[in-house]
């Protein structure tokens, strides 16, 4: 593939690159940026991040899942090319010497490079911002010291001082870069064996870990029409193409609780590149955003050439790794009906930040002058694909919105879900921390504080 980009404010124009070569592997290996470190290579550590600019913004992504067409048209920026180009350092970079912020020094490129684009940005919510980078001598309170202390510094002109290059057209025939869904629907049609890669969050891995090879691949992140998001009176349509971070924006208006579980969706570099639609299509029982969206009663568009459906998201899973998609056929676009927020998610992990789910249970429960009027609830890491609670549900409806209806719902949660047991969580685990979500959405209704970000003693709040 022909591509053209920036990187560090020079111009840089590859032909004939492999399509699955990382950007981390060709920086270190081919233009000896050796600041860029790999550490986990499937976007945990946050190691290899780097600030990646476009006419969307400054992000901050994980070079070790991003490949090389995915930089089409756009700007890097590695921590050698944060310096000005007379040698000053950057606020962040001088503020970790000062801070005292680096021990053995391997995590602090990719943390500088995290606090440099958030420091362009101006993002002051450091915790969020470094999540996704891990550091095991250091420890994190010099670090976000020194984030703090860079807050007031202006940042430097160089950062935003370009112009991008009109990008190159991507394709050598088995690998594609499409401009509009028309043009990925038409390949696609004539290629349905072809991997569609959008974040590449997921299929990343598949070459960093499996050593999968794509002879057929068609890179969906410069496919305007499947990156909007349109409202109406009655409803919101997302593209498939949206990015996780771009819809936790739009969940914190709509629906609160899903904005602040997606959040905790892998790291800023990850929620800045993954998609909803991947999300969905990669079909994962564990997957966060399937579970919230049935309980929303979702309806998938679903795209064939020109032919076009639509199926309740839920429907879209059919068994273990296996989806209601057919050859050649792509998510276009997800939509969700307006309606009062009575949505509330659940996501139970080892870790709070940047860990998967054990269970993700999301409730959506219509309560009218004290009794059930309608109830949606569905759950990721209980089932082989994410499953609606048809038995709880049934059993919720039509009674008292009260702590005996939910008891009397206790055998009904069997009924719905055998769950496995495996390192993350056992079965016997999985059940009874799905019926105690119930419980807490009652209490959470009526007003009790649930959070469980506070633990307190008895007599000593």
């Amino acid at each position: 593939m022909d591509i053209t980009f920036l990187l560090n404010g020079e111009s840089v124009e590859l032909r004939g690159v492999p399509p699955t070569k990382s950007l981390l592997d060709w920086l270190r290996e081919t233009r000896g940026l050796t600041g860029t470190k790999e550490g986990c290579n499937e976007g945990d550590c946050g190691a290899c991040t780097v600030m990646l600019q476009d006419e969307n913004g400054n992000r901050a992504l994980n070079a070790c899942i991003l490949f090389l067409p995915q930089l089409n048209g756009k700007s890097i920026r590695t921590v050698e090319g944060l310096a000005s180009p007379l040698g000053d350092l950057h606020p962040v970079q001088q503020s970790m010497i000062t801070h005292h912020g680096s021990q053995c020094g391997f995590c602090t490129p990719g943390f500088v490079a995290s606090m440099a684009t958030a420091h362009l940005n101006g993002d002051t919510d450091h915790a969020t911002a470094l999540a996704g980078n891990l550091c095991r001598c250091t420890g994190y309170a010099p670090i976000l010291r020194a984030a703090k202390a860079a807050e007031a510094q202006p940042a430097p002109p160089h950062l935003s001082d370009f112009t991008l290059p009109m990008p190159l057209p991507a394709t050598d025939g088995d690998t594609v870069q499409p401009e509009t869904a028309d043009q990925l629907a038409a390949w696609y049609m004539d290629n349905p064996d072809a991997t569609l890669i959008a974040g590449a969050t997921d299929v990343g891995l598949w070459i960093t870990k499996q050593l999968r090879s794509l002879p057929k691949a068609a890179f969906l992140n410069r496919c305007a029409d499947l990156q909007q998001i349109t409202e109406t009176q009655n409803s919101v349509t997302i593209g498939a193409g949206v990015t996780i971070a771009r819809l936790i924006a739009l969940m914190d208006d709509l629906h609160p609780s899903l904005g602040r579980m997606l959040r905790r969706y892998g790291s800023a570099q990850v929620r800045a590149a993954a998609t909803i639609g991947g999300n969905i299509a990669n079909g994962s029982p564990i997957g966060d955003g399937p579970p919230a969206l049935i309980a929303l009663g979702a309806t998938l568009h679903l795209r064939r050439g020109r032919e076009r459906r639509q199926i309740p998201l839920q429907d879209f899973f059919v068994d273990y790794g296996k989806q209601d998609r057919a050859a050649g056929e792509f998510i276009e676009a997800i939509t969700l009906p307006k309606q009062p927020d009575r949505l509330k998610c659940y996501k139970l992990s080892k870790r709070f930040d940047q860990d998967i789910s054990a269970v993700c249970g999301c409730f959506y429960i219509d309560v009218t002058d004290g009794a059930v009027t309608g109830a949606r609830i569905a759950f990721g890491g209980m089932a082989g694909i994410p499953k609606r609670a048809f038995h709880v549900e049934n059993a919720l409806i039509g009674q008292p919105w009260s702590d005996n209806t939910i008891a009397a719902a206790w055998e009904a949660w069997a009924q719905d879900f055998t769950p496995l047991s495996d390192m993350r969580a056992s079965a016997a685990y999985r059940l009874e921390t799905a019926r105690n979500m119930l419980s807490r959405y009652f209490l959470e209704d009526l007003g009790a504080d649930v959070s469980v970000h506070r633990v307190t003693a008895e007599g000593h709040p």
